[in-house]
């Protein structure tokens, strides 16, 4: 304890001498505080990360006791960007902390408008109302309050005090000039007139939004022209709506495309494209049966969106165009596109999976940075805890023993608080890590191929159709069976190896019921092995099955054989082989297309990725290797193996 007192003692002295340099040390830090901030604004609109990364730099370098003016700074920036990338609950965490530092109006505006944003419109009345009378704020920003106010109002389904507040709102943006807010307040109050079905006054307030939008930049009156040929098509008024919307494509001609962003980065919230505008011309025909001068816009629309990657617009686009051409009787144009309809679909599908997967990977290092971030502030506010101390033992060196050892206890307090934060800090770490896995398996274990599914009805309805309802009856009723193990195994890890048997070998016996004249297959079990002593991850070897069945057998000339043992290796490890005669790995994959081949590799990894997840959690040694069957390149033989459960 003494010896504590005389280190305490050391620091405060050290300290003390080293004070007529601590305004200089200061200055540089602001410096270096302010020049992150640059930076981090700079990446706020293209890089999430490196903006983030560089808003934790900046309050790493203040004291967060001193400089509340300088930290509000950064929690507002760090919310703002959050916001911008749609991170809604972070940003309006920040927010509330900045609040908290030092209180702010445009603050306490911008959270409302989070609030707003996340449709959470309570909330967003209670702090946007302490604003309404403030007169003190810039023009825009009161009318920012009132537009605001107005959506949280119509959120709340209260049309007359959003339209109030939406009134009151372009009275001071008329007034003051605030030309940006004008054709956006007279568009809501139209949209909300076209809520309550009052199409007179929606017309009004529409046309005037179109003229307002018209003096300002292109872009913005495009988006405005795009809303009224919205409101014109809810009335049925097809030809002003082609009309308007045809205006809006030659504007579209004399803006610059945007520039292409990273995937990961966020996108701009603006929708009007030319491949849109096209297929809602296209709609317009439709509406009116006229067919043949619906055709050209489809077509510009699908090429349009194939060029700019709109898988969106390309696929309904894509679906339009073939039911016109049913509809004109023109069938083989019909099927022909709704083939290509299928592979935008497919592809659609892919992209999707993607994204979901990439959005995934950002959120957790979103969260990582953000725990960062929390972590410094925390650390920040211990390390002043700790220098505060020292001041006041160096103060305090001439009172009684009892006084010293009350600040010993406060340090040794502080140091035990420290301890503890670090080691709830660590478990949270490893709860989200454990979390994380979880998600993952639970993403990667929905294995079931949707195009097996697909396949499997239509085979139900082959049945039918050729008036063999028994057959049809059975194959049902396997199916059945076999998706109603798959939900139930759907949130497991693990499951015993009869199951998983029995499982192989029903979706197997689906299989041949398909392909009766491409295969024998053969389930081969060793008679020792004790099946309950064994768990394997379920659906684990259906997406092999599917390959030697899909991409092996079916090509074969003559009837194959597809082979399932499963033996016992050194008395505590499962084998189970899969083997087929098929054409082999190299010509399968000659066979393919571009989508077959891609849908392949995504199985693989998301089987690969899946066994690296369960090795980590649960310790085992689950092992799966592919190789060719004969050495000409035919056949293939998968091997995997499992580790006895102890």
């Amino acid at each position: 304890m003494i010896g504590l007192a005389l280190l305490m003692t050391t620091v405060g002295r050290t300290q003390e001498k080293s004070s007529v340099k601590a305004p200089v040390d200061a200055e540089v830090r602001i410096s270096r505080h302010r020049a992150y901030l640059d930076s981090a604004k700079t990446f706020k609109t293209t890089d999430i990360r490196k903006s983030i990364d560089y808003i934790s730099r900046s309050i790493s370098e203040l004291d967060v006791r001193e400089n509340k003016k300088e930290l509000v700074l950064s929690l507002v920036l760090l919310a703002e960007v959050y916001t911008f990338y749609g991170q809604l609950d972070l940003a309006i965490a920040n927010y509330k902390e900045a609040l908290e530092a030092r209180y702010s109006d445009m603050t306490s505006l911008a959270l409302g408008k989070t609030y707003v944003r996340s449709r959470q419109w309570g909330t967003a009345v209670t702090v946007l109302s302490s604003l309404e009378d403030n007169k003190t704020l810039a023009p825009y920003n009161r009318v920012e309050i009132y537009e605001a106010l107005g959506d949280a109002q119509a959120g709340l389904g209260d049309v007359n005090k959003a339209l109030a507040y939406y009134r009151e709102g372009l009275a001071i943006a008329t007034k003051n000039q605030v030309t940006p807010k004008i054709p956006d307040l007279n568009s809501k109050i139209a949209d909300t007139y076209a809520s309550v079905n009052r199409m007179e006054e929606a017309g009004a307030y529409y046309d005037n939004s179109l003229k307002e939008a018209e003096k300002q930049a292109p872009q913005r009156a495009v988006k405005e022209k795009e809303k009224v040929a919205d409101f014109l098509n809810k009335r049925s008024r097809y030809e002003d709506e082609i009309q308007l919307r045809k205006s809006s494509l030659k504007d579209l001609e004399a803006i610059p495309k945007p520039s292409k962003q990273d995937p990961g980065m966020a996108v701009s919230a603006d929708t009007v494209t030319r491949q849109g505008i096209n297929y809602k011309i296209a709609n317009a025909y439709i509406a009116q049966d006229q067919y043949e001068q619906a055709i050209p816009f489809l077509e510009r629309s699908i090429a349009e969106a194939d060029q700019e990657e709109d898988l969106v617009v390309q696929k309904e686009a894509t679906r339009s165009l073939s039911e016109v051409y049913r509809k004109q009787g023109d069938f083989s144009k019909a099927l022909e596109t709704y083939q290509k309809y299928v592979a935008v679909v497919d592809t659609l599908y892919l992209r999707k999976e993607q994204e979901i997967s990439r959005a995934a990977q950002l959120n957790r290092e979103i969260a990582a940075i953000q725990n960062r971030i929390t972590g410094l502030e925390r650390e920040r506010e211990l390390s002043q805890s700790r220098y505060d101390l020292a001041l006041a033992e160096q103060r305090l060196t001439e009172e009684s023993n009892k006084r010293q050892l009350w600040i010993i206890y406060s340090l040794l307090f502080g140091m035990f608080l420290m301890s503890l934060t670090a080691f709830f800090f660590y478990r949270s770490t490893q709860k989200q890590k454990l979390a994380n896995n979880l998600l993952a398996l639970k993403t990667l274990r929905s294995q079931m191929n949707p195009h097996f599914i697909f396949n499997a009805l239509n085979s139900v309805n082959n049945f039918i159709s050729n008036h063999d309802e028994r057959s049809a009856n059975r194959y049902l009723s396997d199916f059945s069976k076999l998706m109603r193990t798959v939900l139930e195994n759907s949130e497991k890890d693990f499951i015993p190896l009869n199951k998983e048997l029995e499982l192989l070998e029903l979706y197997l016996k689906l299989e041949h019921s398909r392909f009766p004249d491409k295969f024998e297959y053969r389930v081969e079990v060793d008679e020792s092995i004790d099946r309950e002593a064994y768990r394997i991850p379920p659906m684990l070897l259906q997406p092999y099955l599917e390959n030697a069945v899909w991409h092996g057998l079916r090509y074969r000339e003559e009837k194959g054989l597809l082979t399932m043992r499963v033996s016992e290796k050194d008395g505590d490890t499962l084998e189970i082989r899969i083997e087929d005669n098929g054409i082999g790995r190299k010509r399968s994959a000659e066979l393919k297309t571009h989508h077959q081949k891609k849908q392949r590799s995504t199985a693989m990894r998301n089987i690969q990725e899946r066994l690296v997840i369960l090795n980590d959690m649960y310790k085992t040694q689950i092992g799966v290797r592919v190789e060719d069957l004969q050495e000409d390149g035919t056949g293939t033989r998968v091997v995997l193996s499992l580790a006895k459960e102890k």
